[in-house]
């Protein structure tokens, strides 16, 4: 996997580091980094084998994502626009679909765009320092990755009109409190905690695991009598895997199992 604007690396664990790479912009996105973000994730759930777990970061120490390059719109006509928020769509469905989990290490600022993409990954884990808003509504716009979606589900919708309707900041711990982030880091250890997430997660079957995955995002979309059912079919389709009597074994033999992802 090449890129311009990402750095991704999969180790022989299949953990899984996707560093946004623009830091002389805070990383913020220009049309190219939406592109590549985009095909990676859509490379993934086409081949959810090359990893078993990812944690999406962003280069540098103040900036994990800070949304849109504002600098890149600076005169877009209505037609580039679109088109533009057309690839956005692409890119935040294909996180969101992702059958691979994506733990978001925020290391500094996540702003509009960029913190609809931490909302779009599983859970998110982040420095003291990070800072987070939905700021679109200041620019005349409105979050437009999912965020009116997901943020709701995280922190409730009262909190999080609050916040999309004023468009401030608010901090790490504030996060924290209001449950959108699972854990606060200290800088020097934010990677490594969530490296060692991602190997705890990545050491588990692998089909259990993305199956257990589509079964809890079915937990805000539907009723629970339907989410239930949807959790059975996802359940007997681990039933039948080699790896389901591999852990049976490997407990009953006292040793860890070695997982084949069938």
């Amino acid at each position: 996997m090449s890129y311009d604007t990402l750095k991704v690396t999969i180790g022989e664990d299949k953990v899984g580091t996707v560093t946004m790479h623009r830091p002389e912009a805070l990383n913020a996105m220009n049309t190219r980094m939406m592109e590549e973000l985009r095909d990676l994730f859509q490379q993934l759930y086409v081949e959810p084998d090359r990893a078993a777990c990812l944690v999406l970061t962003g280069e540098g120490t103040r900036g994990f994502c800070t949304g849109a390059d504002l600098k890149e719109r600076k005169g877009m006509s209505d037609a580039v626009w679109r088109r533009q928020h057309a690839i956005v769509e692409q890119m935040i469905s294909a996180i969101m679909d992702c059958p691979v989990p994506i733990i978001a290490a925020v290391n500094g600022a996540a702003y509009a765009g960029g913190m609809e993409m931490a909302l779009a990954c599983d859970f998110v884990y982040a420095v003291p320092s990070a800072r987070f808003a939905l700021t679109e509504v200041t620019l005349g716009i409105m979050p437009g990755a999912a965020g009116t979606q997901n943020l709701p589900r995280a922190v409730g919708v009262r909190r999080a009109k609050e916040i999309v309707l004023t468009g401030e900041p608010f901090t790490a711990e504030q996060a924290l409190q209001w449950g959108m982030i699972n854990r606060i880091c200290e800088p020097d250890r934010l990677m490594a905690d969530a490296l060692a997430t991602a190997a705890r997660i990545a050491a588990n079957a692998p089909v259990s695991v993305r199956q257990a995955k589509k079964s809890l995002d079915k937990a805000t979309e539907t009723d629970r009598a339907t989410g239930y059912a949807f959790e059975i079919e996802a359940y007997n389709r681990t039933v039948v895997t080699e790896d389901r009597q591999e852990g049976i074994n490997a407990f009953n033999e006292k040793r860890k199992p070695k997982y084949k992802g069938r």
